[in-house]
Order: C-alpha cells, then sequence, then structure tokens
C-alpha cells in the first residue's frame, strides 16, 4: 500500500495561521494531552531533561514545568508562530525564580537535538503529520538508554464519517492519512527503542452541523495537506453533496464525529558501547533498577 506523503510546508503554513486561535479551540487536542500527561503517573522517572515535540501553543510543556520543576523542558513545533505563541503564553520570570522552559522551530523529522540528551521525550497528536518511522529514529538517537518515550497519535478510524462522506462525492483524498497501531507498533520496534507497548482509545463527538466541524479544524490549522488531495477551490455542488451525505448520519444527538487515539510508550535504546563484541549487552545495576522502576 502506498501512503499518502504530507507536505510539510503547508503543515508548517497551516498550523503558523492558527496559532493564535489555537488555544480557544483546541479543546479536543487538550484532553487527549490531559491523559497523556496522567501516563507519567505510571512512570517512575525524575527527569532532567524533556522535549516536547509538536508542542503548539505551549499547554503541555508548561504542564510538565510545573510538574518536573528542576527539569529544563524544550517545547519543539515546526509551525514558527506556534512557537512565537508558546513564548508568549510562557509563564514569566518572577523575582530569582526563571522557569525552566525554552521553545525551538523544527521538524521532528530532524531534530536539532544532541545524541542521548534527553530523559523523557513526550508528544501529543504530532506524529499524524510526520514520517513516523523517521520520527522514531531521531527519538532513538536523542533519548538516554533509561530514558522515556511517550506519544499519543491518531489512528485510521479518526473523521471517518467524514472521510466516507467525501468518498460518497469523488475519489480525492479529503481528510488526513492516520496510520494503523500495528503499523506504529513495527515502526517503533525497528527503531530500536526498547520494550514497546502501545493501546488505543475511541472519542466520540457530537456536532450540530457539518459546517461546525469543518469550522473547528480549520480553526486549529488541521486541515487537508496530503500529496493527494484535490488541487484548487472546491465546487459548492460537491460541498452540498458531502454534507448531504453526513447528514444521514445524525442522531438525535446531533452528527458523529469519531477519533481514534493511539497511545505509545518506549525506553531508549541500548548504546553500541555496551554491547560487547561476542553481542552480549552490558547493562549497570544502576540502570537495571531504573528500567525496573520505570516499567512497573
Amino acid at each position: 500500500m502506498t501512503y499518502p506523503t504530507i507536505d510539510k510546508s503547508k503543515v508548517s503554513q497551516s498550523f503558523s495561521q492558527a496559532a493564535s486561535q489555537y488555544e480557544q479551540h483546541a479543546f479536543i487536542q487538550q484532553k487527549i494531552a490531559e491523559y497523556l500527561v496522567e501516563r507519567l503517573d505510571f512512570i517512575k522517572i525524575t527527569p532532567n531533561t524533556i522535549l516536547d515535540i509538536g508542542c503548539g501553543a505551549g499547554r503541555m510543556s508548561r504542564q510538565l514545568n510545573r510538574r518536573y520543576p528542576d527539569a529544563m523542558v524544550y517545547g519543539l513545533d515546526i509551525a514558527h508562530q506556534m512557537v512565537c505563541e508558546s513564548q508568549q503564553n510562557a509563564p514569566k520570570p518572577w523575582l530569582w525564580h526563571a522557569p525552566k522552559l525554552s521553545y525551538l522551530c523544527a521538524d521532528a523529522e530532524q531534530l536539532p537535538i544532541a545524541d542521548k540528551s534527553m530523559d523523557l521525550v513526550i508528544s501529543n497528536l504530532t506524529l499524524q503529520w510526520c514520517d513516523a518511522k523517521t520520527v522514531f529514529a531521531e527519538i532513538a538517537r536523542i533519548l538516554k538508554p533509561d530514558g522515556v518515550f511517550l506519544f499519543s497519535t491518531l489512528g485510521p478510524d479518526t473523521l471517518s464519517e467524514l472521510r466516507q462522506s467525501w468518498a460518497a462525492v469523488d475519489e480525492y483524498s479529503h481528510v488526513n492519512f492516520f496510520l494503523d497501531m500495528h503499523d506504529l507498533g513495527d515502526a517503533l520496534y525497528q527503531s530500536g527503542l526498547k520494550n514497546p507497548v502501545m493501546d488505543v482509545d475511541w472519542l466520540n463527538f457530537k456536532y450540530d452541523s457539518v459546517r461546525d466541524i469543518m469550522k473547528g479544524l480549520k480553526a486549529i490549522g488541521a486541515h487537508n495537506i496530503t500529496s493527494q488531495r484535490p488541487q484548487g477551490l472546491m465546487g459548492k455542488q460537491k460541498l452540498k453533496d458531502m454534507t448531504a451525505a453526513y447528514e444521514t448520519r445524525r442522531t438525535e444527538k446531533g452528527l458523529p464525529v469519531t477519533y481514534e487515539v493511539v497511545y505509545g510508550h518506549a525506553l531508549g535504546q541500548v548504546t553500541p558501547s555496551q554491547t560487547t563484541q561476542d553481542g552480549e549487552v552490558t547493562i549497570s545495576i544502576d540502570q537495571i533498577k531504573r528500567l525496573q522502576k520505570q516499567a512497573k
């Protein structure tokens, strides 16, 4: 199967345009971020360095800063205006206390981060805008051997109602493509990250109209940016036909919108220096203890 490619310049442009209004419309993203951060309750880690990939307007970076005040938190996003928004939203220094927060504008597929330098890498709803294999390889490179990688992304059932309604109109790709949990798990394993664990959840929402659904996606910059998207302006008749197809799904509570949320967790890879000529892996007692604590 050939997967649609992502136009990264369009990703940057789209989210930059939405940056100023992102916080007030991204309630679904914020809810999933809360679920993701709650998972840290079950991971025994006291990080010194944290990277938030796809930080958006910086909400989760600020949560991590409050949770781990002694750690240096780096927020990274491909959209320049999102980084500007994050910097503007960051807590201001107070007396002698300066929040340990810093923001970078960069592509998750080419992280400007030193090898084996991060204790915790976390990413909320960003992988769907990237080549997951490339991002996982980069995370394996920057994560310390006893570090933790935690992420959420969207699965193929996401916006399935909208996708199927457009499919009744034409053969173009009107909704972004989302990888299956099993494909993500395979990519995670192939990256060299250790003990990958995957699970999935479904969130269901109701909207009053198709217009509200489309407006909400546009407000957070979640446009269709695949290579197979239709070019040019969308005809009014096609939009009308798609709306009619979607209306057949209406219930008493409104029009359904499904989000399939995939969660993943893995540990840092073993470094080459820890492998002997016979292929045996040597790990210190302290490192074993840390890995055991993280796995509990």
